[in-house]
């Protein structure tokens, strides 16, 4: 009789399946974990580029602006998401570093560890700690991996810049300045669209439709953020009280009632201290003032009796504490059209030739008010204290926050 011994490499091939299934599993999990940590990482670059845009707006040379940028890429890192967009991402003071120069990364200081006010470039290094992997973990690489993102910005000149709907009349055809002193004042008048001095003007940049609840629009938010040199604009007439309002709102002064600005949806400057003849006699050079006194100290209104206006309406003012959190750079150092004012008396439009930095010195109570300004320079200086937002990639316009790393 003869046994039946069956065949002996049927174990083989179990263990080989067996392996084989093991491998398989390996790499299927090592796809789905590359996968994810794309995304992550992808994730991560927004939130550190955003800190890094963020941060670089408010790099305006004054003694706390290394502070304001700090807040500012934390709270624009921040609202960001990482794991297919079910956690925030951890955004702190020590992963903003600043630079004079486009240096090595190892040259970035941080502001409490060695950065100068005269910081440029500002680089936000975010990390996601301990990021959790899925099936990788079977083979032993660890129940968790760091994920990380860097992002470097500056400002530059833009293609297109936000502007508020103010012009200024170019007083001759010579650049950068057009005839303009820096730390010169000038006063205007709002209404029927006339300035007192013929320095400046309300203008319409959307001609055909728009008016006075336009303008307030703007007042309240970026401005235009459509606008370059040649575009169009046209001259106004008179004003509406919504965009004093509106105007104020930019001092931390807000009147109570439905409509009305507040400051949790139209952001002050980071202090209302008011300029007039009263509380700034020299009526001169008010930006040193403001960027190295009032700005760090967020300091409110002063009232009526300190500045000698007369607001009514019921006008509050934003407390220091509101002014430095919900404060934004670009809402009295503002980026102007320059405009030729002349031509308007031959067309209903006349093109943005520049544009300028300036300074709102003081609140209204209604566009009748007579308004003064300070001239603080061109805006496309590399060193002006403007900065606004726009499309980057411009030879000559306003400085906007771009990424160069």
């Amino acid at each position: 009789m003869q046994s039946y011994l069956g065949h002996p490499q049927d174990g083989a091939v179990a263990v080989t399946t067996a392996l084989m299934l093991v491998v398989l599993v390996g790499f299927l999990g090592i796809a789905i974990d590359l996968g994810r940590f794309y995304v992550a990482k992808t994730e991560l670059f927004n939130a550190a580029d955003a800190c890094a845009l963020a941060a670089a707006q408010e790099l305006d040379g004054s003694p706390n602006a290394l502070l304001r940028a700090e807040n500012a890429g934390i709270a624009a890192g921040t609202r960001n998401l990482a794991n297919f967009q079910s956690t925030g991402v951890p955004v702190a003071a020590s992963d903003i570093t600043f630079s004079t120069s486009l240096s090595p990364n190892s040259n970035y200081q941080t502001r409490t560890g060695g950065a100068t006010d005269d910081s440029r470039y500002a680089m936000c290094t975010l990390k996601f700690p301990a990021f959790p992997t899925t099936l990788t973990a079977i083979l032993g690489f660890g129940p968790s991996v760091d994920v990380g993102a860097q992002a470097v910005a500056t400002l530059a000149h833009g293609q297109t810049a936000c502007a508020i709907p103010l012009g200024l009349c170019a007083q001759n055809t010579s650049p950068p300045n057009y005839g303009f002193t820096p730390g010169q004042w000038f006063n205007g008048k709002f209404d029927a669209g006339g300035g007192l001095t013929g320095s400046f003007n309300w203008i319409d940049f959307t001609t055909a439709a728009g008016g006075a609840a336009e303008l307030a629009d703007l007042l309240t938010g970026s401005g235009m953020c459509t606008t370059s040199i040649g575009t169009p604009v046209g001259q106004t007439g008179v004003l509406g009280n919504a965009a004093a309002k509106a105007w104020n709102s930019r001092f931390g002064l807000y009147q109570p009632g439905a409509g009305n600005p507040q400051v949790d949806t139209a952001a002050p400057d980071y202090t209302g201290f008011t300029y007039t003849a009263t509380s700034w006699p020299a009526q001169n050079g008010a930006v040193d003032n403001f960027l190295n006194v009032q700005r760090p100290g967020n300091t409110p209104y002063q009232g009526n009796g300190a500045t000698g206006l007369s607001l009514s309406g019921a006008y509050s003012s934003a407390t220091a504490a509101e002014f430095a959190a919900f404060g934004a750079s670009t809402r009295r150092l503002s980026v102007a059209p320059i405009v030729d004012c002349s031509g308007w008396a031959s067309s209903q439009t006349v093109p943005i030739i520049s544009y300028a930095c300036v300074l709102l010195l003081h609140p209204i109570t209604s566009p009748g008010d007579v308004v003064s300004m300070e001239y603080v320079g061109a805006s496309n200086d590399p060193l002006s204290p403007c900065a606004t937002s726009g499309l980057a990639g411009g030879s000559f316009g306003p400085l906007i926050p771009v990424l160069v790393q």
